[in-house]
């Protein structure tokens, strides 16, 4: 379409959409379902992301140490895992600090009268917590933490190092296979969701277009260039396309403002956080799926008229 057919394309896109509302109504509100059910999957695939973040934050490697272990050598230790690649943090914890956590974490009767009856002793030794960068690699680091000369010179168990070394290896290596699966499934949904989208919006471009065939075959006997004919269906799926990625937006808005507030206040033990940047990224994703789908699918569904 070329800048002086733009006035009259414009003009017989509004002439179009007030002939013809019905279709162009149901053409919005095709694009508006589907660029909202892919802006639905893209927003909660972001939630789930975050959400599976979250917990894998929480996958930390502790490693006990030996009551008779002295301290200049778990400050050596220390600053020397802190130098490891994929170690973020490393935090040392008490006997003491070990046996409060107990108490407030298995907060029930049993457990008070479990430490009630250690008659003033503890049996939990002391660790270091070590946080990563890469929860992804944890059995990396703890393999190569079991192996670790000094690291065997002040664990609770010398003879197995691997005893001393916890991390939850079979449920981290379940988390990490599930989060895997969603990462891929959400991926695969959205991918398919778009070329769903791309099919219902070009079927619904070309039943407008096969409306008006007639009106298509009269410009092409007065001898109208193909540029000429296709700029005024190309500018009107555009506009259907942009008017339904702003309504899916609207949508979005609306709901994420009712059902995530919603959804935090219920489940408050998950996170439901998606940041402004994913929200804007994905408004924008829709706005330009929509146009390019807009543009495509009229383009595509112009062909068969405008062969010579």
């Amino acid at each position: 379409m070329v800048p002086s057919n733009f006035t009259y394309s414009l003009r017989e896109v509004g002439h179009h959409f007030r002939r013809n509302w019905t279709t162009v109504l149901g053409a919005v509100v095709t694009i508006f379902l589907s660029l909202f059910i892919i802006g639905l999957f893209v927003l909660g695939s972001a939630v789930v992301e975050n959400m599976v973040g979250s917990v894998e934050d929480r996958v930390t490697i502790q490693a006990f140490l030996s009551d008779n272990a002295s301290q200049s050598d778990i400050d050596a230790l220390q600053a020397k895992i802190e130098g490891w690649d994929n170690v973020e943090s490393v935090t040392y914890k008490s006997k003491d600090e070990a046996l409060e956590e107990y108490r407030n974490t298995m907060s029930n009767r049993n457990a008070s009268d479990a430490v009630a009856a250690l008659d003033g002793e503890n049996p939990i030794p002391a660790s270091l917590v070590i946080k990563l960068s890469d929860p992804q690699k944890v059995e990396d680091t703890a393999t190569t933490l079991t192996s670790d000369s000094d690291f065997l010179n002040v664990c609770d168990d010398p003879d197995n190092p691997s005893s001393s070394v916890q991390y939850g290896r079979e449920t981290v290596e379940k988390l990490f296979s599930v989060t895997n699966y969603l990462r891929i499934g959400g991926i695969v949904l959205v991918a398919l969701l778009t070329f769903v989208a791309f099919v219902f919006i070009n079927n619904t471009i070309r039943l407008a277009i096969t409306a008006r065939r007639r009106e298509i075959a009269i410009m092409r006997l007065v001898g109208a260039s193909n540029s000429f004919i296709r700029g005024p269906f190309v500018m009107e799926g555009t506009l259907e396309a942009l008017i339904g990625a702003l309504l899916a937006i609207v949508g979005l808005k609306l709901g994420m403002d009712y059902v995530l507030p919603k959804l935090s206040s219920s489940l408050q033990f998950l996170s439901f956080y998606v940041s402004t940047t994913e929200v804007l990224i994905t408004y924008a994703m829709l706005v330009v799926i929509g146009v390019v789908i807009g543009l495509f699918g009229s383009a595509m569904a112009m062909r068969r008229y405008l062969k010579v």
